[in-house]
C-alpha cells in the first residue's frame, strides 16, 4: 500500500504503518493538550497506541487462522481507521471464511476478558483519566466496542463475511454475496440517515465506506464467477521473451528497443521464475550491471491448472505473476492487462 512503510515482521507477516496514522496521533495529542495540557495529551496518545495494538492483534487473529487453511498474509497495515490484513486470497469454503472472520473479534474478546479478570471493569465513559485503572477500563470498553462494530453484518466488517459464509452454506457463493452485500448496504443507509439527523460526520463517512465496499465485493465476486470455468493457463501470455539473471543490462536494453514487451520474466538455469523486470527499468539502468541487479525478486507463480479466479487474489499490487507447468518450470505469465482482457471477453453482454 502506498504511503505506508514497514516497521518489522511478526509471525510471518510484515507490519506496516500508514503515514496518515501519525496525523491521527498529532490530532489526538493537540486536541487533548488544548483541554488538559501535556498530561492529557500524553495519556490520549498512549491510549490510541494501546488501542491500535489491540487492532493489530485483531488482524493477526485473522492472519493466524487463515494460515491454518494454507493462506498467507503478506502484510498487515495500520491505518487511522483501523487495521488491514492483506490475505493472499479469501477462503472459498464457507466454514473457513466464517472461522477466519471470527478469529479477529475473538482476539478482542480475549483482551477484554483478560482486563476484566485483572479487575478492570468496563468504563461508563471513554473520557480518559491519568490513572492506570481508568486507562485499562477504557481500553476494555473499546475492545468490547470493536467486537460489536466488527460484527455488524456489512462488508468489509467481519460480520459481513460471517453472514456471507453462513449464506454460502445454503446458496451459491455469488448469490450469498449478493444477499450479504444488500443487507450490509441497508445498514449503511440506516447509518447515513442517522448521521444526517445527528450531524455525525464520521458516521456518515463510515456509511459511505460500507456502501462502496459492498459494491466492490460484489463486483469482485461477479468477476470470479465469470472466470469459474477457466484456469490460470487460459489467461497467461505464451509468446514472450525471457531474460537470464546474468544477462548484461546493456544487451537487454537493445532487446527492449526492438520489442513491444513491457515486462520480462527472468528465468534461472533451472527454468524457474527468478524475477521480473520492466522495460523502463532496463532502459533507465542501461550502461552497466546485470539483470539480477535490477530485477524484482519478490515474485510469485501459480500452476497453470489453478482456477483463474485466483488471479483476482494475487494480482492486485503485482505487475505480473508467473505460470508454471507440471514440472514447476515457467511456461507463461499473467499481467494485470492480460487478466483484465480475459475478464472483458468473459463479461456478460
Amino acid at each position: 500500500m502506498s504511503w505506508s512503510f514497514p516497521i518489522g515482521r511478526l509471525l510471518g507477516s510484515e507490519v506496516r504503518i500508514h503515514a496518515t496514522f501519525f496525523l491521527l496521533l498529532l490530532w489526538v495529542g493537540a486536541s487533548a493538550w488544548g483541554i488538559g495540557g501535556a498530561g492529557a495529551a500524553l495519556s490520549n496518545i498512549l491510549f490510541v497506541m494501546a488501542l491500535f495494538a489491540c487492532v493489530v492483534a485483531h488482524e493477526f487473529g485473522h492472519a493466524l487462522m487463515a494460515r491454518r487453511f494454507g493462506i498467507r498474509t503478506p502484510d498487515i497495515t495500520l491505518l487511522p481507521i483501523g487495521g488491514l490484513a492483506r490475505l493472499e486470497r479469501m477462503p472459498d469454503r464457507p466454514f473457513q471464511e466464517i472461522a477466519v472472520a471470527l478469529a479477529g473479534p475473538l482476539v478482542n474478546v480475549v483482551i477484554a476478558a483478560a482486563l476484566w479478570l485483572a479487575g478492570f471493569g468496563p468504563s461508563t465513559s471513554l473520557a480518559l483519566e491519568t490513572s492506570a485503572g481508568a486507562f485499562a477500563s477504557a481500553l476494555l470498553s473499546v475492545n468490547i466496542l470493536l467486537v460489536l462494530f466488527n460484527m455488524i453484518p456489512a462488508f468489509p466488517m467481519d460480520g459481513g463475511r460471517v453472514l456471507r459464509g453462513v449464506l454460502a452454506i445454503f446458496l451459491p457463493r455469488l448469490r450469498a454475496t449478493l444477499f450479504a452485500v444488500r443487507i450490509g448496504q441497508a445498514f449503511a443507509l440506516a447509518f447515513a440517515a442517522y448521521a444526517l439527523w445527528s450531524g455525525n460526520f464520521l458516521l456518515g463517512l463510515v456509511a459511505l465506506f460500507v456502501f462502496l465496499a459492498g459494491n466492490a465485493e460484489l463486483g469482485q465476486m461477479k468477476s470470479r464467477a465469470a472466470l469459474s470455468d477457466l484456469s490460470v493457463g487460459d489467461a497467461m501470455l505464451r509468446d514472450f521473451t525471457h531474460l537470464s539473471p546474468d544477462a548484461p543490462v546493456s544487451a537487454a536494453a537493445e532487446l527492449v528497443r526492438s520489442s513491444d514487451q513491457s515486462i520480462f520474466p527472468v528465468v534461472g538455469r533451472d527454468g524457474k521464475l527468478a524475477g521480473f523486470v520492466e522495460a523502463d527499468t532496463i532502459l533507465e539502468a542501461d550502461g552497466g550491471g546485470r539483470i539480477a541487479d535490477v530485477m524484482e525478486t519478490d515474485v510469485m507463480s501459480l500452476p497453470m491448472s489453478r482456477p483463474a479466479g485466483h488471479l483476482l487474489d494475487v494480482l492486485g499490487e503485482r505487475h505480473a505473476i508467473g505460470v508454471t507447468g507440471p514440472s514447476g518450470r515457467l511456461v507463461g505469465y499473467v499481467t494485470q492487462g492480460s487478466a483484465a482482457g480475459l475478464l472483458r471477453r468473459r463479461a456478460p453482454r
